[in-house]
């Protein structure tokens, strides 16, 4: 079995038993996957058409799962009822890696109006897809995910306290064939259950850092790839787990090594034409005023939207001048310095942005795209003019937010964020990230028990 299915397959594969569990799935504000696991022929009974419910208080959690007092979408006082879960049937698919199952993502809906949840990731990345349709156009893109690989499973890892891990391999292996070999079991695995579940994959390849590896799946319609991206991350952790090994998507798992990006591919298109390539001269680039301004709305507006690129306090610590992380705000024409490096040219013509890592969100990150650059479109923003040279060498350029309180602020304060998004969705979100905010805070570290133990 693989790839996409109807009703009338999973159908006759439950009843068959070649399906016999069905996940019902969505993802919280952090991206973690949460839902149910349905008997498959209860789900082609009675899911299917009527959808599910689950707890609202999930859009309210942090990390520990605990919930989070001071939301006004649910809380204490309002009894945390429920939303509806309700299956986005163009998302079911085969889950290769897993025994006999089916996965499907849902959007979540409110149970008394049956609108879509405001604050609901999913719900974000459609009203941004929407407003762009308004506007005549679709956007397509793809995710370059990094993360690290080590040979401790999740929970011999975590009974180490995550110090102490063995990478997967012991030397920088960028693109190195022979290092990449030695964990094809992994990689390998990974690139087979992503291609028989219908997230196309085209490469794998190791990356700068110890253990580091990317992959690459081909790129599609907004909302398809961050639907892919959280798939894709889910089945790696859980393919992972199978073999007894672990990996991360931490933005900086380790200050001697190298981050972990998710680099943002970016075009849009009217039709079957990118809208990005043209006879206008954009410094190097031979492009259309729609890429223009595209491009200038993006970069005006990517510090006040950071919070959706780096969501929480380690995502600060990837940039790093001369990391392969992007630390300031400048576009080049492929360089790998620039937080935004134009490549491709012709139907090919698309915006890197090499900002985002590889722990945020999907929904949240193409939503925060679409958002500033259709307004650089609506405002004709002018981007600045190509730099070239060494980005990382360019003090006077702005830089981007050294940490998540100061990224939150300029995301609270922002007039473009409130206007794009709403208040009811800034308001819930930078509480969201205050509280891990304040998580880390109120925490005692490794790092102080180091330096401070014994000889303070």
């Amino acid at each position: 079995m693989r790839g996409m299915l109807d009703m009338a397959s999973l159908t006759d594969l439950a009843e068959s038993e070649e399906i016999d569990t069905v996940v019902v799935a969505f993802t919280d504000h952090y991206g973690r996957v949460h839902g149910k696991r349905f008997d498959a022929r209860h789900f082609v009974d009675d899911v299917v058409g009527h959808g599910t419910h689950g707890c609202d208080y999930l859009l309210t959690v942090d990390m520990e799962m605990e919930p989070v007092p001071g939301y006004t979408y649910a809380n204490w006082e309002l009894g945390y009822g429920d939303f509806h879960m309700v299956p986005d049937m163009s998302t079911l698919r085969v889950a290769s890696w897993l025994d006999r199952t089916a996965f499907v993502l849902c959007d979540l809906h409110d149970s008394r109006s049956h609108d879509l949840v405001h604050v609901g990731p999913r719900s974000i990345l459609k009203r941004q897809l929407d407003l762009a349709a308004d506007s005549g156009y679709t956007a397509k893109g793809a995710s370059e995910l990094e993360y690290f690989m080590y040979e401790d499973s999740y929970r011999e890892a975590a009974e180490k306290r995550w110090t102490g891990l063995r990478p997967s391999g012991w030397y920088i292996e960028d693109y190195h064939l022979l290092q990449a070999t030695r964990v094809e079991f992994y990689n390998a695995e990974v690139r087979r259950h992503l291609s028989r579940s219908d997230i196309p994959v085209e490469n794998s390849k190791g990356e700068w850092g110890r253990g580091q590896h990317e992959m690459n799946v081909r790129y599609a319609e907004a909302l398809t790839m961050a639907d892919r991206h959280t798939i894709m991350k889910l089945a790696m952790k859980e393919i992972a787990d199978s073999l007894g090994m672990s990996v991360t998507f931490m933005a900086k798992p380790d200050m001697a090594e190298a981050g972990s990006s998710c680099h943002i591919h970016l075009s849009l298109w009217e039709g079957d034409h990118n809208a990005f390539p043209g006879d206008l001269e954009v410094g190097p680039v031979s492009g259309s005023e729609v890429f223009k301004w595209f491009l200038g709305g993006w970069m005006a507006h990517v510090n006040e939207l950071m919070p959706f690129f780096a969501p929480n306090v380690n995502s600060y610590k990837r940039y790093q001048d001369g990391s392969w992380a992007p630390t300031r705000v400048a576009w080049s024409y492929d360089n790998r310095t620039a937080g935004f490096r134009v490549v491709g040219e012709g139907s090919s013509l698309r915006i890197e942005c090499r900002i985002p890592g590889a722990d945020a969100n999907p929904y949240l990150a193409y939503a925060a795209v679409l958002a500033a650059g259709m307004d650089g479109i609506v405002n004709e923003i002018e981007p600045p003019g190509v730099f070239e040279g060494d980005v990382y060498q360019a003090q006077h350029l702005p830089r981007v937010p050294y940490t998540l309180r100061d990224a939150v602020d300029l995301f609270d304060g922002s007039h473009f964020v409130r206007r794009a998004f709403g208040d009811d969705v800034v308001d819930h979100y930078a509480h969201f990230f205050r509280t891990e905010q304040k998580a880390f805070d109120n925490a005692v570290t490794d790092w102080e028990r180091g330096r401070y133990f014994e000889r303070i």
